[in-house]
Parts: C-alpha cells; sequence; structure tokens
C-alpha cells in the first residue's frame, strides 16, 4: 500500500513540477513583453494594446498554473512561528488538517460559483472591450478552472503525503526540529 502510495504521490509531483518549470519560462516573455511595451510608450509615443493585453495573459497563465508549483514548493504562505518548531509528524496533521478543511472547501467554492461565469464567456466567445484587442478572453477566464484543478490535484497529493507521514514517520523526524544556530551570529 505504502509503494503504491509513493507511487501516486509521486507522479503527482513529478507533472506538477513539470508544469510549474514550464510555465516559470513565461516569466522571460512577460518580462520582453513589459519592456517593449515601456519602449514603445517612452521612446517612440506609441502603444500595442494587444502587447500589453499579452502581458495581463502572461501574467495570469503563470500566476494561476503554478499555483500547485508553489504548494509542491512549500512557499506558499504559512505563520511559521508555532510551526517551524514541530515534529515532521505534528506539521503532517497541520498540513493535512489546512488542506482538508480550508484548501479543498476553498477550490470547490471557487469552482461552484466560477462555474457559470466561464459558461457565460465561452457560449459568447468573450473578446477585449479594446477594439485592438485580444480576442481571447473567454480562455483567459478559463484558467480559473484550471487553477482549481492543478491545485487540487496537487493537494491531494499532500494530503496522500500527510497521510503517509502521519502513519509512518521516518525514525529521524519523529522529534521536533531544534535550532541548531542558536546564540551564533
Amino acid at each position: 500500500m505504502a509503494s503504491k502510495l509513493t507511487t501516486i504521490i509521486a507522479t503527482i509531483d513529478r507533472a506538477t513540477l513539470r508544469l510549474g518549470r514550464s510555465i516559470a519560462l513565461l516569466n522571460v516573455a512577460m518580462v520582453i513583453a513589459m519592456c517593449m511595451v515601456v519602449l514603445l510608450r517612452y521612446a517612440f509615443n506609441n502603444s500595442s494594446i494587444v502587447l500589453q493585453e499579452s502581458v495581463m495573459y502572461i501574467h495570469a497563465i503563470i500566476f494561476m498554473l503554478c499555483m500547485g508549483y508553489t504548494l509542491k514548493s512549500d512557499e506558499h504562505v504559512r505563520v511559521d512561528i508555532i510551526y517551524q518548531k514541530l515534529s515532521e509528524k505534528q506539521k503532517a496533521c497541520i498540513n493535512l488538517f489546512g488542506s482538508l478543511v480550508l484548501l479543498f472547501p476553498l477550490l470547490i467554492f471557487i469552482s461552484w460559483f466560477s462555474a457559470p461565469y466561464i459558461k457565460s464567456t465561452w457560449a459568447i466567445f468573450e473578446v477585449s472591450q479594446e477594439a485592438a484587442g485580444l480576442p481571447y478572453v473567454y480562455l483567459l477566464k478559463s484558467l480559473i478552472i484550471a487553477m482549481t484543478a492543478t491545485l487540487g490535484l496537487q493537494g491531494a497529493a499532500e494530503v496522500l503525503r500527510n497521510i503517509e507521514i502521519i502513519m509512518n514517520p521516518p525514525k529521524d523526524m519523529t522529534q521536533p526540529q531544534t535550532d541548531t544556530h542558536q546564540g551564533q551570529i
């Protein structure tokens, strides 16, 4: 059972890491596009709505689709005052509670209430309000569902990982962690 669980967790983690690292490369494109927007505006007194909106689209793609990657990397927001001093098993209990009581209900809420919104934008193939804007607003808004799917999948891997830690804590991880650099400058 444990090896099957480990395989499932590893598979989800690999997919999340691949997606996150691939999407993260869009940061370069976003920076280049933003520099071009600024250059056009201030050096040539010109602007491009398509270029400006593409920066917004790229930012949305990065932000929405890398949430699972952030969770996998343990880089999400957490109040770390007490958490850092806990044992791995205690951390796993807190993480499990957070996933089941906070993360999944939030994802269900977002999915439930955004579905009609996304359906309506697809019904009319919503386009930009700007005359020269990008005609893919319906795709941009669909990132909401993609975000809940990718974050939910990684959240499931985290739940399984925490259950595994709680049920079978590694021998060297059962004691609370202590700061080995305490008192040093």
